[in-house]
Parts: C-alpha cells; structure tokens; sequence
C-alpha cells in the first residue's frame, strides 16, 4: 500500500486533515496502528491548549421515547461550529448512547461510539480537527414507567438539536387528547418560566439561602426598623419561591391562573407532574 492510500485509509479511520495523517504516516514509519496513536497524542495536545478557553455556545439534545427521555447538553465556542455538520453528528450520536446510559457521563464517556473509538477520544479528535473547546455539560434521563413524558425544542439548530430543551413527565391513566395538550403546553411553560422546582420546599438550599442573604443586604442598607425589615424579607422570600416553583408559578397560557389552578381544573384525579428538566445553551 502507498503512503498516499494509508493517508487516505487514516482520514477515513480518524477524520484528521491530509496534512497532519501525511505526517503522523511519516513518523510512524507507515504503520498505520503507530499513525493513530501519533494522532491521538497530538489531539490530546491541541485539546488541553484549548480547555481554558470559554465555551458558551453549543446544542441541547433530547433522545429515546414517551418513557425514557434523555437530554443532554454539548457546549463549544461558537455557534459557527454548534452547527458544524460534525459537531452535530457527534451530538447526535452522543445523545442516543446517552440515552442507553441513563445519563450517567462517567459511563458515557467510556462508551465507545461507531467509530470503534471511546466518546472521549472521539471527543478528543472532534476538539483537534475542529479547533475549538468543546465540552459535554448536563445530562437527565427521565423514566418512569407509569408516566408519560413530553419535550418541547426552542430555537431548533437541527432535528433533535436545540438552544433549549424541556422534558415533563406526567403520571395519570388518562390518555385523552386534553392531557396530550397540556403536557404539550406544560412544557412550553417550563421553557419560558425556568422553574427551579416542582414545590418550593424543594428548591435547593443553597439557592434560597443565596437569595435570602441577597435580600438581607438590601433591607440593611434601607434604614428601615427591625420588625418592618424582617416582614418584608419573609414577603420577598415567599414571593420568590412562589415565582420558583413550578406549581405555584403564574400559568403563561393565562397569567391570572397559577399551573396548580390548572392541574385543578382538568379534574383528572390521578394527575401529577413528577418530574421535569430544562437545560438551556449559556446559562
């Protein structure tokens, strides 16, 4: 075989550019096997140079079905590159086995992907052929048999792929086209509402606990007496995590109803949010 078909057949096996498989070719003396891993050294090395920069762009994906939804979330540096045909092959790729490891990334990350190669050192290659940081950020897989999951994709980049991606998974028997609608809308209403929770009892600690000593700071310098301030902390307090919540949050389809009001109103006995997750590109 020629030196030029063993760069041909090393493109094809790795994706590099003719420059760099031409001269891993020559270092390896023309052994194909030496001439990856010279490649995957060298994309090793292009890769560290590139993880203090910062990557805010990128896509969400959402995979699998009604019962076992997965969303995960691939950053990189520029939206040029968020749409990179393979950036978005990688995504896409990425969120299927994402969604066969229940979003577990230390898994994922050792899964090897079509190529034969390990997400990492496809991720690796990916980072030294297209010359930007990119990393893989959040990931949920919500599944639960008695429930039925619904998506909604905000500013589609690509099929799955998105800048913002919502799943809810709701529990109740009733199949009817009403509750299809409103798991539908529901998720819409997570998208534009970013709830922090389900109840507020149940929004981190360290979140209230931030926005408490953020409120405190503003009543200090207010001059306003003890027992005055301490009522409008408790007021602010409670506002915020009614507008966190997503039951207590005002319905986006008709602000004057809380989501709770609605929930109500269908008259669906069995009827229960369980869970949710929203994953949005930069925050």
């Amino acid at each position: 075989m020629s030196d030029i078909e063993k760069v041909k057949k090393l493109r094809e096996a790795t994706g590099a550019g003719f420059k760099d498989c031409n001269l891993a070719i020559k270092e390896s003396n023309g052994d194909l096997d030496k001439a990856i891993e010279v490649l995957r050294v060298k994309g090793i090395s292009k890769a560290s140079k590139k993880m203090s920069r910062d990557a805010k762009e990128g896509v969400v994906a959402i995979s699998g079905d009604n019962k076992k939804t997965s969303i995960i979330e691939v950053n990189c540096e520029t939206d040029f590159v968020a749409k990179n045909e393979n950036f978005v092959d990688f995504v896409k790729e990425l969120s299927e086995l994402n969604n066969e490891k229940n979003s577990n990334l230390d898994e994922l990350k050792k899964t090897k992907m079509k190529s034969g190669n390990t997400v990492d050192d496809t991720l690796v290659a990916l980072i030294a052929k297209i010359g930007e940081k990119i990393t893989i950020g959040k990931a949920k897989t919500i599944s639960n048999t008695s429930s039925t999951n619904y998506q909604y994709l905000h500013t589609v980049v690509k099929d799955n792929l998105a800048k913002l991606a919502v799943i809810v998974s709701l529990e109740t028997k009733n199949d009817s086209e009403e509750i299809k609608t409103f798991g539908k809308q529901l998720s819409m209403h997570i998208a534009a509402s970013n709830p922090l929770a389900l109840e507020s009892n149940l929004i981190d600690k360290a979140i209230i606990d931030k926005e408490q000593e953020l409120v405190t700071e503003e009543l200090k310098n207010s001059g306003k007496p003890e027992d005055i301030a301490k009522k409008i902390s408790l007021g602010k307090m409670n506002k915020f995590k009614e507008e966190n919540a997503l039951l207590t949050q005002a319905w986006v389809m008709e602000p004057k109803k809380k989501v709770k009001d609605v929930l109500k109103e269908l008259s669906i006995n069995d009827l229960k949010i369980k869970e949710f997750s929203r994953i949005k590109i930069g925050e």
